[in-house]
C-alpha cells in the first residue's frame, strides 16, 4: 500500500489490540481541497472521514495480519460501523485504538475507537502579563467508532492467482512496525 494514514504504533497487545497515531499537518495536500476558501468563506481544512476510516483499517489490518506473522494477505472486506462525530484539524493528532473481536481462517472482525488530541496554548508559570507563551497537549477526546471486517484473500478467493509477495503488508508497513520496535512481527 502506497498511502499511509498512520504515523506510528504506540501500543500493541498480541492478538488483542493495536494503537496507532496520525499527526494531521497542514502540509498534507488533501487538506487544501477539503475545504478550500469559497464564496466569501475562509478555508476550513479538516481531515476527511474517509481517510480516518482508512487509518483505522490500516491499524486494525496490522493487528489482524500480526496474528499469522503477516503470512496471509489481509484486505478490508466490510465497514460494519463508521461514526465520526467531530472534525479533526491541522495540528491535532488522531489515535486509532483497534481491538480484535474474532479471527478465523477466512478473516477477522475488529472494533475501533477514534480519538483526537489538541495542541493548546497555555499561560507560562509566573507570567504576570497573562500572555499565552507555553504550549501543552490537551487530553484525548473520543470522536468516533469504526468496526471492520477483514478477509484473508488467499483463503477466500481460491483458484485466483496472487503474487507471492505480500502486496498488502509492504515496506511502508514494515517501517511502521520497525520504528515501533515490532520488526520481529514482520519477520525481521
Amino acid at each position: 500500500m502506497r498511502w499511509m494514514w498512520i504515523d506510528r504504533i504506540v501500543g500493541f497487545e498480541p492478538e488483542a489490540r493495536l494503537v496507532a497515531i496520525k499527526n494531521v499537518s497542514l502540509a498534507e495536500e488533501h487538506l487544501h481541497d477539503h475545504f478550500p476558501a469559497a464564496g466569501g468563506h475562509d478555508a476550513l481544512p479538516i481531515m476527511p472521514a474517509s481517510l480516518m476510516i482508512e487509518g483505522m483499517a490500516q491499524t486494525a489490518g496490522i493487528l489482524v495480519g500480526s496474528v499469522t506473522g503477516f503470512k496471509e494477505k489481509v484486505i478490508l472486506a466490510k465497514i460494519v460501523r463508521a461514526e465520526i462525530e467531530k472534525d479533526v484539524f491541522p495540528g491535532q493528532t488522531i489515535r486509532y485504538d483497534a481491538r480484535l473481536e474474532a479471527i478465523q481462517a477466512a478473516g477477522a472482525s475488529t472494533t475501533g475507537i477514534v480519538e483526537r488530541r489538541t495542541y493548546e496554548l497555555g499561560t507560562a508559570s509566573g507570567d504576570k502579563r497573562g500572555e499565552n507563551t507555553c504550549e501543552s497537549w490537551g487530553g484525548w477526546e473520543r470522536i468516533g467508532r469504526i468496526d471492520l471486517m477483514f478477509s484473508h484473500i488467499d483463503q477466500n478467493l481460491s483458484g485466483l492467482q496472487f503474487p507471492e509477495e505480500n502486496f498488502v503488508f509492504s515496506d511502508n508497513f514494515r517501517t511502521v512496525l520497525r520504528t515501533a520496535g515490532l520488526g520481529n512481527l514482520a519477520g525481521e
